[in-house]
């Protein structure tokens, strides 16, 4: 994993997907609880498992 931490959009974010238990769109990463304060704690919106959703980059490994 790359440590330097990346700025984040969650709705550009790979793990961004929809749940259909709570009907809303929440975050995927395996993070534990204390990673997931320190994320919507911290100054500004960091966060280290941001990874940017890219469906051109999902075709071409299919091809």
């Amino acid at each position: 994993m790359n440590k330097q931490k990346r700025a984040s959009c969650c709705e550009q974010c790979s793990y961004y997907d929809y749940d259909e238990y709570s009907e809303e769109y929440v975050c995927s990463a395996n993070m534990d609880e204390d990673e997931f304060m320190r994320f919507i704690s911290g100054p500004g919106s960091y966060c280290p498992y941001f990874d940017p959703y890219d469906e051109y980059k999902i075709v071409s490994r299919q091809n």
